[in-house]
């Protein structure tokens, strides 16, 4: 996985209107968020690569709290292919960067592993 730098890198919902200090914009969910038109949305990536499988996604959201930590332990092994390291190197080059995404909490599940990856500061200023 990539080093940590000191980029600053926060999640916040893609429901959440656009903010200056959001720098690059990426969505890192799988499907398209309901009700979002992609003007609303105003992202510069959709990073559908970097979100969990449909698998992991749907075997978590069987017992999401039980299944919380093994989750984040199965979503880094998704992670940890060439591809996403590329990807996720690629996204070190952009700062601020914001993930994106429509969980009610952005900086848990996988937006707060790929925090963890990227050296992000949570959500918020």
């Amino acid at each position: 996985m990539p080093s940590r730098h000191p980029t600053r890198v926060r999640a916040r919902r893609i429901y959440d209107p656009p903010e200056p200090a959001d720098g690059y914009r990426v969505l890192v969910d799988r499907l398209w968020p309901r009700g979002i038109s992609k003007e609303r949305a105003a992202l510069d990536e959709w990073a559908k690569d970097l979100a969990p499988s449909t698998e992991l996604r749907r075997w978590l959201h069987q017992a999401p709290e039980e299944r919380e930590a093994e989750f984040a332990h199965r979503y880094r092994l998704e992670l940890d292919t060439p591809e996403a390291h590329a990807h996720l190197a690629a996204l070190h080059t952009h700062a601020p960067l914001t993930l994106l995404t429509a969980n009610q909490n952005p900086d848990n599940r996988h937006t707060g592993v790929l925090l963890e990856l990227l050296g992000g500061d949570g959500s918020g200023d």
